[in-house]
């Protein structure tokens, strides 16, 4: 389930609850729409305060109007569970099978399109100016950590590597259940990817000018999201290892992190080919 069909959801369980009178006539148009946010806190994929902005429109206990929507959301197919948590916050975690659709969905199509095949080739300074026109900052070459750029490039290459790395030990990615926080973060954004650029010119979803860089603005901010979130992923202290280590076999669990490192590659490959910017192998 994506954020546009978990939105979509949200707006339904709405309706219905208003229709058969479990929720006032007034709820039927929630203010500024039906929105989600990744949780800052917990094991859930996303939060949303929908019965809290319900609760200033129509006086009614927003923990209540949150009680009406969760057993009502909670019956969705690709909704594992939801809970009703502080003063009416909805938090609602999707059943992994979702999960794993998505994963293999976009492995799928970044074996089917290869879009970094398509993309400008290597030239950093090139890559470095489009990146700053498309971001508003100054041109940056160096290659660090503290550089956005380079992190989204640098996480791309990595993922290339541990394919590469894992065609070696005779194994290839299948998607699997993921559990943890940290899946959950990269899953929420890559989920979120089409909608996002979708909504750049170049994807024909926005009226912008395309020869405007700033248009692709959201695009480069996700990306940056996406970097980040592979890489905490795969870097963190603790964090399950993608590839066996030492005498290992490849078992269940590296074949479905493998599966997610490439569905964020696909994502990554697919942006920066959006953006103009090379997709580099090698870094």
């Amino acid at each position: 389930m994506t954020p546009a069909q978990l939105s979509r959801a949200l707006s339904s369980a709405l309706r219905r609850a208003v229709a058969e009178g479990e929720l006032p006539r007034t709820a039927a148009e929630p203010p500024a729409g039906v929105t989600l946010r990744n949780p800052p806190h917990g094991d859930a994929d996303y939060a949303s305060n929908l019965a809290l902005r319900l609760a200033a429109a129509t006086g009614h206990p927003a923990r209540s109007i949150a009680d009406v929507l969760r057993t009502r959301l909670v019956q969705e197919p690709g909704v594992e569970r939801v809970e009703v948590a502080g003063p009416g916050f909805l938090n609602i975690r999707l059943a992994e099978s979702g999960w794993t659709a998505l994963v293999r969905r976009l492995t799928e199509r970044g074996r089917a399109e290869r879009p970094q095949d398509h993309a400008p080739p290597e030239n950093p300074a090139e890559d470095a100016e489009r990146w700053a026109a498309v971001t508003g900052t100054a041109p940056r070459m160096e290659r660090r950590d503290g550089n956005p750029l380079f992190r989204v490039q640098y996480a791309h290459s990595r993922v290339r590597a541990l394919l590469t790395a894992a065609d070696a030990l005779g194994f290839a990615p299948e998607p699997g259940p993921y559990t943890t926080r940290a899946e959950g973060r990269l899953l929420a954004l890559l989920a979120d990817s089409a909608r996002i650029a979708e909504r750049c010119p170049a994807a024909g979803g926005n009226t912008a000018d395309p020869a405007d860089p700033a248009a692709y603005a959201p695009l480069a901010r996700h990306l940056t999201a996406v970097a980040d979130a592979f890489l905490d992923f795969h870097d963190a202290p603790g964090a399950r290892h993608v590839l066996p280590r030492g005498d290992e076999k490849p078992e269940a669990a590296h074949r479905s992190r493998l599966a997610l490192a490439e569905a964020a590659g696909t994502v990554l490959a697919g942006g920066l080919t959006q953006l103009g910017i090379s997709a580099p192998h090698h870094l």
